[in-house]
């Protein structure tokens, strides 16, 4: 009982709004990029930029950490979010400027 208010309360858990009835937070997801060396710079740029909605400089960045690191995370978001993301970067095609392009980048959704 709270004295100052003279109702009761019931401690919160972890997982809820001060409401009591939605999450705090909802689990998120992302989507990591893979290296390859079928795609150049450019490609990946573009592709980030259609796919990911990301501005030209973030996508650029990506595709630095990308070749330098194996993998970069390019999206955050909701399960069927990333799982659209992840699904227009598979649909993206091959590299043009490359001959030995043979198809899309290599992307996974993943618990963040």
């Amino acid at each position: 009982m709270n004295k100052l208010t003279n109702t009761t309360t019931t401690p919160q858990s972890e997982n809820e709004t001060e409401t009591g009835s939605q999450p705090a937070f909802a689990p998120l997801f992302k989507v990591v990029l893979f290296d390859d060396n079928e795609h150049t710079y450019d490609y990946v740029v573009e592709m980030l930029v259609d796919c990911c909605g990301l501005s030209r400089e973030s996508a650029f960045r990506c595709a630095v950490e990308v070749d330098l690191a194996g993998k970069t995370t390019v999206f955050y978001g909701p399960l069927e979010a990333c799982r659209k993301c992840c699904e227009k970067i598979h649909a993206y095609g091959a590299d043009p400027r490359l001959p030995r392009s043979s198809g899309s980048m290599n992307a996974q959704v993943m618990t963040r």
